[in-house]
This record gives C-alpha cells, structure tokens and sequence, in this order.
C-alpha cells in the first residue's frame, strides 16, 4: 500500500466509524465458548470502572499494522497477557479518548499530538477485571518508534492487520479457570496467545475493514 493508498484507507475508515458499528455481532465471533452474556449486558451487579485502549493504525512495507503489547507477568487479572495499550481512566483525563491517547505516550512512548484520531470500536465490558472499556481508533502515517516503558509492557508486538484474515493465525486453545473451562478463539501473533476482549475488539476491526473492501 502507497502513503497515497493509506491516506484514501484512513478517510474512508473515518467515514466509516461515523456509522453505527457492528458491535456485539462482530465481536462474539471471537469471544470464548461458552459465552458469557454480561460482556454485553448494561445491568451489571456492580458498576464497572471505565477504561480506554488504542488501536494505532500506522503502515509499514506496504501493509497496515497496529501495535500491541505483551504485560509482564505480576500479581494481578492479566498478568503476561497481550492486549492494546491503554487503562484506567484517571480523574485527570478529559474523556476515554484522552485515557487512550496518555496512556499510549506512558506504556508505547507515541506522543499524544502524533496521533490522528479517527473513532471508536464498541464499548466492551471486561468481566474479570470489572472494566468496560472504549477502543479508540488513532493513527500515525509513518512507523512509530516504539519506547516500552520497562515496568507497564514486557514486549511491544507489531502486528500486520492481514492476520485478521489469516486462518492459520486464527486459532481455538482450552483454558481452565476453575471451575470453568472454556474455549477461547485467539490469534496467534508472533507466537502470542491474543484472545478475550483485545480479540474480541479486533474481530469488530476486521468486520468494518471487510465492509469497506466490499464497498
């Protein structure tokens, strides 16, 4: 893909986050079996805390990429897991949308005034930790260098966006959380199990993605 090509992509993707989203029917395509309807049920026993995460669009050799980054492994909900860069919001932060962006800059090292915004995904509840989380779209047009803050990610993982579509990425792994067991579709992204809610988001990504190709 040219920088021309990129730019015509990122317009036309704009436009397209503008309409409504395909939300829960895109994203329990890649949500663990057996489904676990509170993801996307407003009636929660207890009111969740609220986060926002970054989907940074930026291309290289041709292709579309986005960044996510492997945690490291601590005491907590999702130690050593791959998600995007993003947390909690803080009472500093104007909306989600600034979360998003300031927690980019700390964990990434992308300055906030670098990144074009262009929408948002749906929200998406985060029944482990109690969060409900909004996906940010946000976009570069050169590739970032990537400055990992050594104490928040393990490993940044640059990933093309053509693993979306992908079937030998695209993969189903049995995990125990007892008493439970489910079976989680995940990507398979250098080596790295993606699944949960950052799969689940980047399911809702690769059914706008497929209806603007189709257009």
């Amino acid at each position: 893909m040219t920088r021309k090509g990129f730019e015509s992509f990122v317009e036309q993707l704009k436009l397209r986050l503008a309409e409504p989203l395909p939300g829960k029917k895109a994203q329990v395509e890649m949500a663990p079996r057996p489904i676990d309807e509170r993801r996307f049920n407003e009636n929660l026993e207890r009111p969740p805390r609220k986060g926002g995460v970054m989907v940074l669009l930026y291309p290289d050799e041709g292709r579309i990429h986005v960044p996510l980054m492997k945690r490291p492994v601590y005491n907590g909900t999702h130690s050593g897991q791959v998600s995007f860069p993003g947390g909690a919001w803080e009472p500093m932060d104007i909306d989600l949308t600034h979360t998003a962006l300031r927690e980019t800059e700390e964990e990434i090292g992308i300055p906030q005034s670098a990144i074009e915004v262009l929408g948002h995904l749906s929200e998406l509840f985060i029944i482990a930790s109690n969060f409900k989380v909004l996906p940010t779209i946000g976009v570069v047009y050169e590739k970032p260098n990537f400055i990992p803050d050594p104490i928040e990610v393990a490993r940044v993982l640059p990933m093309s966006l053509d693993v979306l579509y992908n079937e030998e990425q695209r993969k189903v792994k049995t995990m125990k959380f007892p008493p439970f067991t489910i079976h989680s579709p995940y990507y398979d992204v250098h080596g790295e199990v993606v699944w949960g809610a950052t799969a689940m988001m980047l399911s809702e990504l690769a059914a706008i993605m497929e209806q603007l190709i189709r257009k």
